[in-house]
């Protein structure tokens, strides 16, 4: 068994409320939303962070964000939503399982924090 939280969700070991997936990725309800709708979009496959990212995986990134894509539309905030990704513990990653953060629902600041 995996250490991994986002493995573990991605495998199905553990619960969340999933409101996408498919055999690449998986998207969820983030469990501390920071806005009305906080959804984390993840690969099945383990990859740490940005920095782990291979040319070959480039197709998945992209994957990645065509479900970023979906998720705002199914969330009805498609026109408005920020999309964040932490690379590293000085950039606030606390899960190191690559993902993206799909927040939206609400009027965003920049520059942000």
């Amino acid at each position: 068994m995996s250490a991994c939280l986002f493995c573990r969700i991605a495998a199905g070991e553990l619960q969340a409320e999933i409101v996408y997936e498919d055999e690449r990725a998986v998207a969820f309800r983030d469990i501390r939303p920071q806005a009305p709708v906080h959804v984390l979009v993840i690969p099945r496959e383990h990859i740490a962070s940005l920095d782990e990212v291979r040319d070959n995986q480039a197709g998945l990134l992209a994957h990645l964000l065509l479900v970023v894509q979906q998720v705002a539309a199914r969330e009805k905030i498609a026109g408005g939503y920020r999309v964040v990704n932490n690379c590293g513990p000085a950039a606030g990653q606390s899960v190191f399982h690559v993902h993206f953060h799909v927040l939206g629902g609400r009027t965003f600041g920049w520059p942000p924090g």
